[in-house]
């Protein structure tokens, strides 16, 4: 259990503006895209509002026909247009003989249009926000065949089967080329087998049971993790080393007389000495051994900034032009919709992915972003989230623009349209639906972080 205390509030500030700045960007120019096809088609746009505004509104100002506002419960948005069965469930409305500028008025193929306009955006914004990343950032991987010191093992990986300094070759006989998405792929896939390089000789192992929900339950911590040397780069002022020195090019070789032989390996033994002393094994100049003692933080922070695995590693740097980026993108994009999609059903279909393990709610989200403003991923974290939010909104729930397409696409095919009623009662069921899972998920936040954290 956490208490308030022990919560780092700078950090959590700038993770919330991120998160709200990234739904705002997200929010407007979803309803951006039924806003715009709605004004092609001459329907009155009543309202444009970015959040929700039960009982009040943070700002409104009526331009021409349409209320733009913004509301107080960061929870999405909307645009409510005229003779439209929404989340307003304005009855009176449609209670009145339908005007040639209602949504209702106007042919199904139009409506259709209006309807799938914000996942559209979503999409296309998913696939061109991937593209400029790739554009200005480019991209770099770690290939799984470049691991030359193999992995190294915490409990989840010694399950399976694997030991340290394993070379993992392919996973359910596929050879995956980036290392860090070897958990992602067990999971997507259900793998069942994992083929190592064990000191030359090809060993098959069997992936247990529980390995998925191990995975997902550890937030998606890989099953193994790149062996490099535990190298000094920086000390902190903040170390507290109490006897001997901590210098630049030291390399730990050693935790109160256990052997340490990669910082993933460190990183696993000091976790069970936070703020206590622990003396370190160092190995300087490639010939002198010293030993240095050190208090840890609370968090079981040595003090020191370790060359990266950049340094021992080659890892695979792929540059774009703005040309490249393009397609890039797209196939990003439409992987990201594919893994998406596989997720969704693996919580009907998989034995191990549970809903209480794998759903959050922006509690969740906000907490990908990071710590500190960093650009790249908050635009990575935005792309992300506009193809899910995409795929979301086209499920054929009432109350999201899936359900409407649904009963737009009937209406179509059969040439009989439903009911106003029927509309309206629909309304009433999905926005119950989503709002007591937006509850579930809310719920099992709070749980995680004040009462199993």
């Amino acid at each position: 259990m956490i208490t308030l205390l022990a919560i780092d509030w700078a950090v959590v500030g700038i993770k919330a503006v991120q998160l709200i700045l990234c739904l705002s960007i997200l929010v407007v120019l979803h309803e951006m895209g039924h806003f715009l096809p709605a004004k092609w088609f001459k329907c009155r746009v009543e309202k444009f509002y970015l959040f929700f505004d039960p009982w009040f509104s943070l700002v409104k100002k009526k331009v021409g026909e349409t209320v733009y506002g913004i509301g107080w419960l960061p929870l999405g948005g909307y645009v409510k247009i005229a003779g439209m069965v929404d989340e307003s469930m304005d009855k009176e409305q449609l209670k009145q003989p339908p005007q040639p500028w209602e949504f209702r008025s106007k042919p199904a193929w139009q409506r259709l249009i209006i309807m799938i306009g914000g996942v559209t955006v979503n999409l296309l914004l998913g696939f061109f926000l991937f593209a400029m990343i790739l554009y200005v950032w480019g991209e770099e991987y770690l290939p799984t065949k470049n691991l030359k010191y193999g992995v190294y093992v915490d409990s989840l990986g010694k399950r399976v089967g694997l030991q340290d300094g394993d070379k993992i070759v392919s996973v359910n006989g596929k050879k995956i080329e980036n290392f860090f998405k070897i958990s992602a792929d067990i999971i997507l896939n259900e793998a069942k087998t994992i083929e190592v390089d064990r000191n030359g000789q090809m060993v098959n192992l069997q992936i247990p049971e529980g390995t998925i929900r191990g995975i997902i339950r550890g937030k998606g911590e890989p099953i193994a993790y790149p062996k490099f040397p535990a190298v000094v780069e920086t000390v902190s002022k903040e170390a507290n080393i109490t006897s001997g020195t901590l210098e630049k090019g030291d390399l730990i070789i050693g935790l109160n007389n256990m052997p340490v032989r990669s910082y993933a390996e460190l990183q696993d033994l000091k976790s069970d000495f936070k703020e206590k002393e622990v003396e370190l094994t160092v190995l300087r100049n490639d010939s002198d051994t010293s030993k240095v003692k050190v208090i840890l933080s609370k968090l079981a922070v040595i003090g020191f900034t370790p060359l990266p695995a950049s340094k021992f590693l080659e890892f695979a740097k792929v540059k774009y032009t703005f040309l490249q980026s393009l397609p890039a993108g797209v196939k990003k994009g439409w992987t990201t919709l594919v893994m998406n999609v596989k997720n969704f059903k693996l919580l009907f279909t998989s034995k191990e992915v549970k809903p209480s393990e794998s759903l959050g709610s922006f509690l969740s989200i906000g907490n990908m972003f990071g710590a500190e403003w960093d650009w790249e991923r908050f635009w990575s974290m935005t792309a992300l989230l506009s193809i899910v939010l995409a795929f979301m909104n086209i499920l054929p729930i009432p109350a999201l623009d899936g359900g409407h397409v649904l009963f737009t696409l009937y209406e179509m095919i059969t040439g009989r349209k439903p009911g106003e009623k029927f509309m309206e009662y629909a309304q009433i069921v999905g926005m119950a639906l989503l709002l007591g899972l937006m509850a579930y998920a809310f719920g099992l936040d709070i749980w995680r972080a004040f009462f199993k954290g």
